[in-house]
């Protein structure tokens, strides 16, 4: 898939811009295989352009330790800020997420976001972005009261519909498919003219797997809330006796990363 737009983001200051560059080039050298995401990822696919000093950098789970230590020996301080989702690497006011999940442990960072990454240019490098698809997978499960990326993902379907590789995309999404779906009908709602960007196969699959529902309760008490929001349905979880769909086997987290997680509302909000 070629994008359309390159990744300028020029409002960023030189300090940050150098920062960025010096922490890629250390990724380079030491053959860390990495991705770029975020704003920029969001420019090339788009052309719209966010001004935020957030680097994403997506790695794999296993290459953490390996990022961390050769940081480490550059001057920077690193931390592993959330076991299930991602560390850092910063100097003074400027730093790096190295992402390799999600916060709700749902778009873990595999062989085939490297498989279908494209080539960009970000700060004057050439690097590799996330796919599109990946990017529609990890924030269409966003959906906190303060922030909310189904902007995101109707904008980078609007962008490049035509391209995306639907199938994957819905494999991706697995059984959160009714979150997909409802971003699918979002964006026939927002881009009426558009409509024809989103495969006629894929909404019918998908009225077809709620027709096949047919109003039935699942066999179990569960929230998958939890996975859109780390804060709104924490009452359901805590009061009402819901189990919260983040746990294992469900989900991909513990409980004590649920509970670190948890935690950390009060430091950076329900992000």
């Amino acid at each position: 898939m070629s994008p359309p737009a390159s990744a300028r983001l020029t409002l960023l200051d030189q300090a940050s811009r150098d920062f960025y560059r010096r922490s890629m080039d250390l990724m380079n050298q030491a053959r860390l295989p990495f991705l770029v995401g975020g704003a920029y990822a969001f420019a090339r696919y788009t052309g719209i352009e966010r001004h935020t000093k957030d680097f994403d950098v997506f790695i794999r789970r296993e290459d953490f330790d390996r990022a961390a230590n050769l940081f480490s020996k550059a001057g920077y301080e690193t931390e592993l800020t959330f076991p299930h989702w991602l560390g850092k690497a910063f100097k003074a006011e400027d730093f790096v997420d190295l992402i390799f999940s999600a916060g709700n442990g749902v778009a873990v960072v595999d062989e085939l976001w490297f498989e279908h990454a494209v080539p960009g240019r970000v700060v004057d490098m050439d690097v590799q972005l996330i796919p599109a698809e990946e990017m529609i997978w990890s924030k269409g499960l966003i959906m906190e009261r303060e922030r909310y990326d189904g902007a995101v993902v109707a904008h980078i379907i609007h962008a490049v519909g035509e391209n995306l590789d639907w199938r994957r995309l819905l494999s991706r999404y697995g059984q959160y498919w009714r979150a997909l779906y409802a971003h699918l009908i979002l964006f026939g709602f927002i881009y009426p003219f558009h409509r024809s960007k989103i495969p006629a196969w894929l909404m019918e699959e998908l009225a077809a797997r709620l027709a096949k529902e047919d109003g039935r309760d699942a066999a179990e008490k569960i929230c998958f809330g939890t996975i859109i929001s780390r804060q709104q349905y924490l009452f359901d979880v805590d009061h009402w006796g819901y189990k919260d769909a983040r746990l294992k086997p469900t989900g991909n987290m513990s409980a004590e990363d649920i509970a670190h997680w948890t935690a950390g509302i009060a430091q950076d909000g329900s992000k």
